[in-house]
């Protein structure tokens, strides 16, 4: 049976973010791959969220419904994660790194992720460490754990900065063993060049 990746989805998320992690998990790395997981969508109510660039997506969970048993919980960006609505997602976070679960975090996500002390003991990156520090003041306390990189992954947590998918998309699918190493790779460097 397929494991569950959930993906937390708030107004005016990051269209782009998730486009390649996603697809790779719920259709497989690469053509022929063994597809291990399933991708569902929650967000504050089953209403429709709607992205930066317009597109509708209709959650399968309401934060009132997310499951417990799934493989890894991840935050795309997006214009919201300084919401109310956002706050709700703080105790989800605690407990899937308590059960040690996979937590992804890129952009805005990854600033959520600071300001309440997620990032404090592991290697982590962002839209640059002055924005973690402007989102977060005291409470982010790991300014040496910041790694200027497209994406960082230690520990459950991956964190990317807003220009960083497809780095994110790999070190998820690397934590995830969604396939081989040497496969992520070559689906990296594909999306990543290209044709060459």
């Amino acid at each position: 049976m397929k494991k569950e990746v959930i993906f937390v989805l708030l107004n005016e998320y990051a269209d782009w973010e998730g486009a390649f992690i996603a697809s790779s998990l719920n259709a497989g790395v690469m053509p022929g791959s063994e597809v291990k997981y399933t991708t569902k969508v929650a967000a504050p109510t089953m209403d429709a969220v709607r992205s930066i660039g317009g597109f509708r997506t209709l959650p399968d969970y309401s934060f009132q419904t997310i499951p417990t048993d799934y493989a890894a919980l991840i935050l795309i960006g997006g214009m919201q994660w300084g919401s109310p609505e956002a706050e709700l997602i703080v105790p989800f976070v605690q407990d899937a790194l308590q059960r040690g679960k996979i937590v992804g975090a890129i952009c805005n996500a990854a600033s959520f992720m600071a300001k309440h002390g997620f990032l404090n003991d592991v290697k982590h990156t962002g839209n640059t460490v002055q924005q973690l520090k402007l989102w977060a003041g005291d409470r982010y306390t790991n300014e040496a754990g910041y790694q200027t990189q497209q994406a960082a992954s230690d520990k459950n947590i991956v964190t990317a900065n807003g220009t960083g998918q497809l780095e994110f998309c790999r070190e998820l699918l690397l934590l995830l063993e969604a396939d081989t190493p040497e496969r992520i790779q070559e689906s990296y460097n594909f999306y990543k060049n290209g044709f060459v």
